[in-house]
């Protein structure tokens, strides 16, 4: 019985290893628009595989009686520092928040 247990355990990890579990990364935000983040200093993801969550997305709201519009959340910029999760299989990096210096 403790061999089919090895045998088991040592399967459930190849399988793991073999599948790119989800990590977390860090990176640079080269553009805005369309967004496009540097990872590591090795290589750029364009916006095709980015999640980008509403909450670091521009948002300019106008209230009525003041002349122009509010800016309620600016978004990401070029320069910030994003900690993304990297999606099982490497296809899409989910961006959790900005990264700021204490």
């Amino acid at each position: 019985m403790a061999d089919l247990l090895s045998v088991v355990k040592e399967a459930a990890i190849a399988a793991v290893e073999a599948g790119n579990p989800v990590s977390i990364v860090y990176g640079e935000v080269l553009k805005n628009n369309p967004v496009e983040v540097k990872v590591d200093q090795r290589f750029s993801l364009p916006a095709d595989f980015l999640v980008v969550p509403e909450s670091l997305r521009r948002l300019e709201i106008t209230i009525p009686g003041l002349s122009g519009t509010v800016l309620v959340r600016r978004g990401l910029e070029k320069g910030d520092q994003v900690i993304m999760i990297r999606a099982q299989g490497g296809q899409q990096f989910i961006i959790l928040d900005r990264v700021v210096a204490t």
